[in-house]
């Protein structure tokens, strides 16, 4: 498929360098659109903390993403989901190729960012997931009262270790280096925690274990004297952390110079050795990788595009603004819109957007403890979606009589209460009804509740704990696409959706996972479109015994029909694959 519109410029990655490019370009009054293959806010949403943006003390990654986010969206900006495999880079109008369209523009800009770089030591990738791991916010609380390595001398090292003291027993940074790479207030972060040991000059040799990492062996780069460690008694494993750089997120675009370790080199308008193509953040060539850095990237990037759009513009005779666009800007300029809270996703006054990623705000600021789940201000974006639903949608919990399910049926009444068409029923788990709806769900595990359609039927949708945190998100896409118009899905992959035999998919999450949801909602979606197939969130938080049993350290953890655990982030298109193969 091809989308023949050409936009002023494409913005490819949607981190702090893309959404900033956004912001710039769409306050130019430029015809924008952004790409992101994952999830709106790429690295910056795996960090617990950011606390060195100007003017903002303190805030979590994901609540900074969700900001600039909004703000793209408020000067019209678009932001697509899709792969971008290829490029046509030559000429006046470039091609983007995706694995969904094809995509025009008279620039881009590759804003792509950069991956977590492996250590590429024997057991590092046998062991992702039973131990081995990139992320603190997903995967920090999965380690409570374990040992755990932070492998790196770096910002990220610091500040992650630091993070990992609120769960770990005790951290131990390995250092390649004699001290920090990082400015001393940053490593005073970790070296100023009592809860943390640093050992310099020290690389991991190798990693090793059955079911779960047990045994590492590391090697002074000095002295050449190897030590090995092996879990402690009374453990079954022990974590190891790994934030030793990135690697630049390049594919297909082997047209444009870089350097010797692959980065982009561009030159101070951000511009590549191609003509109207503009490279921004973590991609590009340059001695300092923070989000402040990328957003100047991404303003100068976008401020090149504009001459370079503006001047192909002129030579064509092309004018330059269009009046939609441009009485688009003044509105957006001129009108004043309700604050969205600190780690939204959703646009003001009602007006929430669901997408493929979060859709609405970050629940873990809900103060819980007073009984309260949803500030008014959610309540105000959740009405946004809830008002396009068209069918009835129940909340079916069935209750155990114990404590969580006493709480679950307070979040629950409370959601069901924003909207006509959400409904909140429970049922005894010993009652004859609850006895049938156990067996019709396969429940095993409390608290739990499932989605039931217009017709009482069940969806296949089944959340095993308090869908809190992030996984309110996967909760209201669930609904809505039960009983709502749904989220989009490509024809194609919608008849290999509808196609799939009994299929039973299971994902382990994390409340503090921002990768999670979209797995979830994925999965979920997939059930809404096919009864053949279910879809349970289950919080690991509240059932370690699984954890336990199924030996999963890291989150997102998907099991489908009860094969091997996929571990980490999966698109719709990969869980497919993945159910048609299992």
């Amino acid at each position: 498929m091809t989308n023949e519109h050409i936009y002023d410029v494409i913005i490819v990655g949607s981190g702090p360098a893309g959404l900033s490019a956004g912001i710039y370009a769409g306050r130019a009054t430029m015809d924008t659109l952004v790409i992101e293959k994952d999830q709106v806010g790429g690295q910056v949403t795996t960090t617990s903390v950011v606390v060195n943006y100007p003017a903002v003390k303190e805030i979590e990654g994901t609540a900074l993403m969700n900001l600039m986010k909004q703000q793209a969206e408020d000067f019209g900006v678009e932001i697509a989901h899709d792969d971008i495999t290829s490029y046509e880079l030559d000429g006046d109008v470039k091609t983007l190729h995706g694995a969904k369209a094809d995509y025009k523009a008279r620039a881009v800009i590759i804003a792509s960012g950069a991956q977590p770089r492996k250590l590429g030591i024997p057991g590092e990738q046998e062991l992702r997931g039973r131990g081995v791991a990139y992320c603190s916010t997903c995967d920090g609380e999965l380690f409570s009262g374990l040992q755990v390595f932070v492998v790196g001398g770096g910002f990220a090292a610091a500040e992650e270790a630091d993070y990992l003291t609120r769960y770990a027993r005790k951290v131990t940074v390995l250092v390649r280096g004699s001290q920090f790479s990082c400015p001393p207030l940053t490593a005073a972060r970790a070296l100023d925690n009592p809860k943390v040991e640093v050992r310099y000059n020290t690389e991991v040799e190798s990693l090793a274990g059955d079911d779960y990492l047990t045994d590492a062996t590391f090697v002074n780069n000095k002295t050449g004297e190897k030590t090995h460690y092996h879990v402690e008694d009374g453990d079954n494993v022990f974590g190891m952390f790994i934030y030793v750089g990135t690697e630049p997120e390049t594919t297909g675009l082997d047209v444009l110079a870089k350097d010797d370790r692959g980065y982009i080199t561009v030159d101070s308008w951000q511009r590549t050795n191609v003509p109207g193509v503009f490279a921004a953040g973590d991609v590009v060539s340059k001695p300092l990788r923070q989000i402040v850095t990328a957003a100047a990237d991404g303003a100068t990037a976008a401020t090149g595009a504009e001459e370079y759009v503006t001047a192909q513009k002129k030579r064509l005779g092309i004018p330059v603004v269009s009046k939609q666009k441009a009485a688009a800007a003044t509105s957006a300029a001129g009108k004043k819109t309700a604050k969205a809270p600190v780690g939204s996703d959703a646009k003001p006054q009602g007006s929430a957007t669901v997408g493929q990623t979060s859709a609405i705000a970050d629940a873990p600021s809900v103060p819980q403890h007073k009984g309260v789940w949803f500030s008014a201000e959610m309540k105000q974006q959740l009405a946004g979606i809830f008002n396009r639903l068209t069918d009835d949608v129940t909340l079916l919990q069935v209750d155990d009589g114990g404590q969580p399910s006493i709480e679950l049926a307070s979040f629950a009444k409370e959601f069901a209460s924003m909207h006509a068409h959400l409904h909140y029923r429970a049922v005894t788990a010993g009652s004859d009804e609850g006895k049938a709806i156990v067996d019709k769900a396969a429940i095993v595990r409390y608290p739990v509740f499932v989605l039931l359609d217009k017709d009482g039927a069940y969806t296949g949708v089944k959340f095993s704990g308090i869908p809190t945190g992030h996984e309110v998100n996967s909760l209201v896409l669930a609904v809505y696409n039960i009983a709502g118009p749904g989220q989009a899905v490509d024809p194609q992959l919608a008849e290999r959706i509808k196609a799939l035999p009994e299929t039973h998919i299971e994902i382990g999450v994390s409340l503090t996972c921002h990768f999670c949801p979209d797995v979830v909602a994925a999965c979920q979606h997939m059930a809404a479109m096919n009864p053949n197939v279910t879809a349970e969130m289950i919080d690991l938080g509240l059932f370690p015994e699984l954890r336990k049993e199924r030996k999963i350290m890291s989150v997102p953890a998907t099991t489908i029909n009860g094969g091997d655990i996929l571990f980490g982030s999966q698109s719709l298109e990969q869980l497919v694959a993945a159910c048609e193969a299992a």
